[in-house]
């Protein structure tokens, strides 16, 4: 699961988002916005910090999810990770 958590990390410090992350709460609340979800595509918006907004585009799987693009949204600016690409 490291692994996992340091690409999320790695992922969203390429889009120039300059706050401290962990991937651990990021894979964690992604977890807990789709709990209960039927299979398809979400678009789920969570305030992760004060200021800050996470805007998820998943895919949900019977036994998995695929994040595809993770738009943050803050003072500083609009950072986007296409964990896609």
């Amino acid at each position: 699961m490291n692994e996992l958590y340091e690409m999320i990390e790695k992922k969203i410090k390429e889009s120039g988002y300059s706050r401290p992350i962990s991937g651990s709460d990021v894979y964690d609340d992604i977890c807990d916005q789709i709990e209960g979800k039927e299979n398809g595509s979400y678009v789920v918006l969570s305030k992760f910090d004060d200021d800050v907004i996470f805007e998820y585009h998943i895919t949900v799987m019977d036994d998995e999810f695929n994040l595809g693009v993770l738009t943050m949204r803050t003072p500083e600016g609009v950072f986007e990770a296409d964990f896609d690409a």
